[in-house]
């Protein structure tokens, strides 16, 4: 008289102590026997365990024994307040006895254990809700029975249970696990919802829940759509009845409460018998083999009239000759499935395995004063892939044909003995609801990989338009004179023109010159320039003061041998005229026109008096300065010690020294030419 909650399943179940989860009473005793598959062995896992303990295990305790009857043999036994056992209690054989026995106590709420067979690694008990894991996703494997009276859950599909409801029980709620076999279930944590709706089906009923942070939902095969029903798919002329009831009104208006009426919120009045009884039926023809999965129902929904069936059997047929009653698998009883509880509360059944059929039957058992219904039917396609074509191997060439017949005959009847043997012993491969079928997987697979595919090559082509753009436009910008950027010396080179210079209004600047163009002057020319520390580029031969150079020259020598301003001769060749190719634009900071450059051409026979010089001062303002040159003109250098320095005029409009602000510079003037030197 101890025992409690009891599902024995041929792969899995429940099994609790009395009154669980209140105390227990004393002095009972129970013993669970169980067995499995041959070859199989049993583990047992504890959901909770509180047994007295004040007698050391003497009176009360719990105890495993490996196999059943005199021969068995003890694994353990057990006993305590809140004892915590995380290991799994596994068997050598495929029969374990279970023995519970209770002394005299005060306190202890007994036990409640599941078992399965050993493949079923992620084994929990009934216990266990959504809040003991961690994992966004998990699967793991309900035992049978988890349709507890103590255990509660909150919500419904597709919306998702509240986080503390019992993952097994609303995973039987849901229609993914059968309680009287258990299964493995596919669990998907997600954010929780403000309000959590309750509903009837699959013989739990789920109540009304407040917000929670978390929820969890179901990962199924996704075979849950209607089949026709509600929409009309389904013509009236496939919906059949034993009979309808038929009565007239107040007004002498008959009512006929036809078999079409069954469609599920359908407005108006339901299929109804005429007689209730155990014989009445409901048929449905859904015109070719489908895959049915489950079945909602309500009562009439007329509040005059309160009908409904409160219990059904359901019945199948592929030719409505005969038919077959469900049962789930192992069970020698049809199965008797809970209908509804009021006329307007929509219930939901679920077949685990799924029934596979074209016709689709009804039978009312238990109701509420007469035989009325609207239904549902859900489910999908079934399709079953074609057998392969058979082709016959040729007869031996043998001149006896009788010999030859006989073969074609063995063939032929081999084939046919074949194809019998496979029709009459093939039987369905039986998948669980909750396996998520590769294909599917596939699918999902491919919907993650496409867009990842075109996002990288929509970003790789964004990158080539982005960098060709950026190379025309760079193109663009160089100038007629300029070399591309990647082309010029140094990268320190190309980076000086954009930094800060200092900045100061007069400011002598010394010119500095590379040490092998010093070395092309000829010796009595070295005093007069200041040598310092050796440049990259020749810098141009200036005299006098230049206020505003702050920058280094922007020449660049030839290729091979480094030039030098000694070595150009302008006078040697006078249709061309010089030039420089190389010259670095102006930075941002710097003046807006080069800074003016002034050669020492002492070294150089002069030029007629007649020639202009080439200014390239500009003046403050829009308007061009005065082209001091053409009014001074260069004058020959004599060989005197005396004469070497180079003269300056003043100031234009000066009698002597002006200030800074209005010194215009001009050519500078020297003395004569040896009488030597020749006109170019």
């Amino acid at each position: 008289d101890g025992c409690g909650h009891t599902v024995l399943g041929p792969e899995s179940g429940t099994l609790a102590s009395i009154n669980y989860p209140r105390t227990s009473p004393n002095s009972t005793v129970c013993e669970w026997e169980i067995r499995v598959k041959p070859g199989q062995r049993v583990q047992l896992k504890f959901g909770d365990f509180d047994i007295d303990d004040s007698d050391s295990c003497h009176s009360s305790y719990l105890r495993v024994h490996n196999g059943i009857g005199p021969n068995r043999t003890e694994i353990g036994k057990y006993c305590g307040f809140g004892f915590q056992m995380d290991g799994l209690i596994i068997s050598k054989s495929n029969e374990v006895t279970v023995q519970f026995m209770s002394g005299i106590h005060t306190s202890g709420r007994g036990f409640l254990a599941a078992y399965s067979t050993t493949d079923k690694s992620d084994l929990i008990t009934c216990l266990d809700n959504a809040s003991h894991f961690s994992e966004p996703e998990f699967n793991k494997y309900c035992p049978a029975g988890c349709v507890i009276p103590f255990a509660d859950i909150s919500g419904t599909i597709p919306h998702g249970y509240r986080d503390s409801s019992s993952l097994c029980m609303a995973g039987v709620h849901a229609g993914v696990v059968s309680n009287t076999l258990g299964g493995q279930i596919n669990v998907v944590i997600s954010k929780g919802i403000p309000y959590y709706e309750g509903s009837l089906a699959n013989n739990v009923t789920s109540e009304v829940g407040p917000l929670s942070t978390s929820l969890f939902t179901f990962k199924t095969s996704g075979c849950y759509g209607t089949l026709g029903m509600e929409s009309g798919v389904i013509p009236d002329s496939h919906i059949t009845s034993s009979s309808i009831l038929e009565w007239p009104n107040q007004t002498g208006q008959v009512n006929i409460w036809k078999p079409e009426n069954a469609r599920l919120k359908r407005i108006g009045p339901p299929w109804a018998a005429f007689i209730s009884d155990e014989h009445q039926w409901l048929q449905i023809d859904l015109n070719k083999e489908k895959k049915i999965t489950g079945i909602i129902t309500t009562g009439s929904t007329l509040a005059e009239h309160y009908y409904y069936v409160s219990a059904y059997r359901i019945l199948y047929s592929d030719d409505a000759q005969k038919w077959t009653v469900y049962r789930e698998p192992g069970m020698d009883k049809d199965k008797i499935f809970q209908g509804n509880t009021e006329l307007y509360q929509e219930v939901r059944n679920n077949f685990i395995p799924p029934i596979i059929a074209r016709f689709f039957r009804i039978n009312p058992i238990k109701w509420h004063q007469k035989i009325a219904m609207k239904v549902e039917l859900l489910g999908c396609q079934f399709s079953i892939g074609r057998a392969p074509k058979l082709t016959l191997p040729p007869p031996p060439q043998n001149k006896n044909d009788e010999k030859s017949a006989d073969f074609m005959d063995d063939i032929i009847h081999s084939v046919k003995t074949s194809l019998q043997t496979d029709k009459t012993t093939f039987t369905p491969e039986i998948k669980n609801t909750t396996v998520t079928p590769s294909v599917t997987k596939d699918v999902a697979l491919a919907a993650v990989l496409v867009p990842v595919l075109v996002m990288v090559f929509t970003t790789l082509i964004l990158i080539l338009v982005c960098a060709w753009h950026w190379r025309n436009r760079k193109k663009k910008t160089e100038g007629t004179y300029d070399l591309p950027y990647w082309d010029r010396a140094g990268w320190w080179k190309g980076m000086k023109q954009f930094l800060p210079t200092k900045s100061g209004e007069h400011e002598e600047t010394p010119v500095r010159y590379s040490s092998s163009e010093i070395s092309h002057l000829r010796p009595r020319e070295v005093p007069t320039m200041l040598q310092t520390e050796s440049a990259e580029y020749a810098q141009p031969l200036v005299g006098g003061i230049v206020g505003t150079l702050h920058q280094r020259s922007t020449f660049k020598p030839e290729e091979g041998k480094e030039a030098s301003y000694a070595d150009l001769d302008p006078y040697n060749s006078p249709i061309q005229e010089v030039y420089h190719a190389y010259a670095e634009p102006l930075p941002v900071t710097g003046p807006e026109y080069a800074t003016p450059i002034i050669m020492d051409m002492s070294s150089h026979p002069s030029t007629p008096l007649g020639a202009p010089s080439i200014s390239t001062f500009k003046a403050a303002g829009n308007q061009a300065p005065p082209l001091l040159g053409t009014c001074n003109k260069l004058l020959s250098r004599t060989d005197s010690a005396s004469s070497a320095q180079a003269l300056y005029d003043i100031p234009k409009g000066q009698l002597g020294p002006g200030s800074a602000d209005q010194l215009v510079y001009q050519v500078p003037q020297s003395v004569a030419q040896p009488s030597g030197s020749k006109d170019e």
